[in-house]
């Protein structure tokens, strides 16, 4: 049987602006967003514009994001890094450039002995990238 997972991103009251983040970089959309306000339970009155659930979509790229209920936080740090396979030189070079933009380079993008170009970048959300695409033998 074959799996396949979907991350779940959550944020400190600044999903929106990552949605918005995410659909720029990756030409995708955004579906399904409800805010805490729209749901069916009581919620306090500063979280009914924060987004209990919300998804993005880019062909095969799916994730679903949230941002932090009530007095919960989120501890961003590197716990987490998202792999994508990236389908050509060109797109792996627009995608490292968007992400690195207000955020971190954690590895250049480089070819690397498993003949692949590859990089790993941290967003301006905290969020670690894995960018790989295999070069052609």
């Amino acid at each position: 049987m074959k799996y396949q997972a979907t991350p779940y991103l959550s944020f400190n009251g600044n999903a929106r602006e990552a949605l918005e983040f995410y659909k720029e970089v990756f030409e995708g959309e955004i579906l399904d967003v409800q805010t805490f306000g729209e749901a069916n339970f009581p919620t306090p009155p500063e979280a009914d514009d924060q987004i209990m659930h919300a998804k993005f979509k880019k062909g095969n790229l799916l994730l679903m994001v949230s941002d932090a209920f009530s007095d919960n936080t989120v501890d961003v740090g590197n716990h987490i890094s998202l792999a994508l396979e990236v389908e050509n030189e060109e797109r792996i070079q627009t995608l490292y450039s968007r992400l690195s933009e207000n955020g971190t380079i954690l590895m250049e993008l480089q070819d690397t002995f498993w003949g692949a170009r590859f990089a790993k970048v941290k967003d301006a959300f905290g969020v670690i990238w894995d960018l790989n695409h295999t070069l052609q033998k």
